[in-house]
């Protein structure tokens, strides 16, 4: 009996092996474990996943209160002193620069909350400035890194990833920022929830791939260049008209205002519950049309939507959590040279998106001059 027992069981084992086994072989710039908790969470174990990473945030939570910081953590993709710009448009009109990001701690901290231009080709107007703050007087050892990226020097492009979305694709794409527009490449930064987690949509290049859903937060690229982040309500099918767009759960700040059930509401719970201590990202777009990211460890839900509402956003949504998944990350020169983490304690390296990555992303560039005039991302 034992015997038989013992050879049933290996029996029942195979598939499972053979599913590991397989999915382990797949292409992925993941490490063995982050796939191994990917793999079991999507073979029926999300659950027990989410449950164990909640009692794990939980342990490890910070204390409240403790020493203060002395100093900021260097943003290593920082431009010091003037930059020149024989590359990029001069705008003759008066430009706008957004105001600092008023500190909330007490004495401030040299520096926090000042912006600064990452794009050594940038000029007076640079397309992209970041900054840091701490966002939580009860936590004065945490820092959220922003950057704030200019949409009249700046287009946007979202990319599909080596498995993410899990949608069937005739043409992934690269699954990396494309060799030949890294001239004007500025900054890159990660993408939402696995459509698997989201129950989001999915379009790009006017293809839906993934139906659209009515209500849900999403960044929208439009065909004439325009961006947006939106309720959605235009049905399962992206118009014709929208270039790319991608869902990831409702919005966290509607109106300049949180979400009223961000303490309490179900849906910001597809991995994680709301209230779990844990890295999370976030894209948002202030009154002018500029988008805005913010990232940080340690937030809730809630605590992230006062981070972007602080930084200027009268509307965002929130983007992928956990410590392994957030990166924005800026490019010093033109070719993708020299790039740099927004924060120094973000786990993924600066080159991720050079390579292939699983996850989707999107890719900020620099609009070029009438002389040297930035191709339209769509046509590529």
């Amino acid at each position: 009996m034992r015997r038989i027992l013992v050879t049933a069981a290996a029996v029942a084992l195979v598939p499972v092996l053979v599913s590991y086994v397989s999915a382990m072989l797949q292409r992925s710039n993941s490490s063995l474990g982050i796939r191994t908790v990917e793999w079991i969470r999507d073979n029926g174990a999300r659950g027990l996943v989410n449950s164990v990473e909640n009692l794990y945030y939980t342990l490890t939570a910070p204390a409240k209160g403790g020493p203060a910081l002395r100093h900021l953590p260097n943003q290593a993709g920082v431009v010091h002193g003037p930059v020149g710009s024989p590359t990029v448009a001069s705008h003759k009109a008066h430009h706008y620069r957004p105001p600092n990001i008023a500190p909330i701690i007490h004495p401030a901290l040299p520096g926090e909350g000042v912006w600064h231009a990452t794009f050594a080709e940038g000029g007076a107007h640079p397309p992209v400035l970041i900054a840091s703050f701490r966002p939580e007087p009860s936590y004065p050892r945490l820092v959220a890194g922003v950057a704030w990226i200019d949409h009249t020097r700046t287009s946007l492009m979202l990319y599909p990833g080596i498995s993410e979305p899990a949608v069937a694709m005739p043409n992934r794409g690269p699954e990396e920022v494309p060799v030949n527009t890294r001239s004007h490449l500025v900054a890159t930064f990660n993408s939402g929830f696995k459509l698997a987690d989201s129950g989001g949509g999915f379009a790009y290049k006017s293809h839906t791939y993934a139906p659209m859903h009515n209500g849900l937060a999403t960044i929208v690229g439009y065909r004439n260049g325009k961006v947006n982040i939106i309720p959605w309500n235009g049905g399962s099918t992206a118009a014709s008209n929208v270039l790319f767009a991608r869902q990831d759960l409702p919005l966290i700040v509607n109106n300049g205002r949180a979400n009223p059930n961000l303490n309490n509401g179900p849906q910001w719970g597809a991995t994680l519950g709301n209230a779990v201590l844990v890295w999370r990202s976030a894209v948002g777009i202030d009154r002018r049309g500029n988008l805005i990211y913010a990232a940080a460890d340690y937030q809730t839900v809630g605590s992230l939507a006062q981070i972007m509402i602080h930084a200027g956003a009268v509307r965002a949504m929130e983007l992928d959590i956990n410590a392994y998944w957030p990166s924005f990350i800026t490019y010093r020169y033109p070719g993708a040279k020299d790039p740099a983490n927004l924060l120094p304690d973000m786990v993924r390296s600066p080159f991720r998106y050079l390579t292939p990555d699983d996850r989707d992303f999107f890719a900020i560039y620099v609009k070029r001059t009438n002389t040297s005039p930035l191709v339209p991302l769509s046509r590529r």
